[in-house]
């Protein structure tokens, strides 16, 4: 590490764009290997990052993300919008769209209704968007959990523990120990969909890759994968945009 480096204060967190009106957070991150500033939108998340080379300055950084505010306003604008999850609201479930109705003097917490379908949530409206997500994790749990059993049965190996989680890197993951995990979002897709990344990550358990071998037993478990596989591709950013505010805290690629 250079003097100039260990000396260096700090960098912020973020610094802040100004364009036509509007105001953007532009997260920071300084990368060693960088050799110029770049500038990328997470589709998922709509988190605007600029990296910075290691002998970068902020004062460059700003510079050059505020010759960028043209960019970044019109990449945003062509993302999807964000969708709460409110009253009147059309979300998918298992690949379906249902309508959110708030039952505020209904006995209860979250549930569906075939007829429409709908999607009806009790309590006070604050509460709505929360109980909501945790009734979408509670069902994408109950069901990777299953799935990712059933196949593991059918391999011949053991699953440890299975978790779900709002995670945006990646739709799924696999430990050495047996240990899956999952986005939540996934109960959003149709079932199959859900089906499929549980297979994915089950035939990890015995190739910790993705080569012929891997594929082979995926398609062994899983007919269905390449469908899958391709709705993911073409519709996977966009169960990102559903939620309390649409900014989830942890972009998805297909796998």
């Amino acid at each position: 590490m250079s003097l100039r480096a260990l000396f260096r204060a700090p960098d912020p967190e973020a610094i802040e764009v100004a364009f036509d009106g509007a105001t953007y957070r532009v997260a920071l991150r300084r990368h060693r290997q960088a050799c110029r500033y770049t500038l990328r939108i997470q589709a998922a998340s709509r988190a605007i990052v600029l990296t910075i080379p290691s002998r970068g300055s902020i004062r460059e950084a700003k510079a050059f993300a505020q010759r960028n505010g043209a960019w970044i306003a019109a990449r945003l604008r062509r993302l999807p919008q964000a969708i709460p999850f409110a009253d009147g609201v059309e979300v998918p479930l298992r690949g379906v769209m249902h309508r959110i109705v708030h039952r505020p003097r209904v006995r209860g917490t979250v549930w569906s209704e075939a007829e429409g379908p709908l999607l009806c949530v009790a309590g006070d409206a604050a509460h709505a968007g929360r109980r909501i997500r945790d009734f979408f994790k509670r069902e994408a749990k109950r069901e990777l959990d299953a799935a990712s059993r059933r196949y593991a049965a059918a391999l011949g190996v053991a699953v440890k523990r299975v978790s779900v989680r709002d995670q945006t890197s990646r739709w799924g993951s696999c430990t050495a120990g047996g240990v899956l995990s999952y986005s939540w979002r996934l109960i959003l897709a149709p079932p199959y969909v859900l089906d499929y990344l549980a297979a994915h990550e089950v035939a990890h358990l015995i190739e910790m890759n993705h080569s012929v071998r891997f594929w082979r037993l995926v398609a062994r478990i899983c007919p269905e994968w390449e469908r899958a596989k391709a709705w993911l591709t073409a519709h996977g950013n966009a169960l990102h945009r559903y939620g309390e505010d649409g900014t989830p805290p942890e972009s998805a690629s297909p796998y």
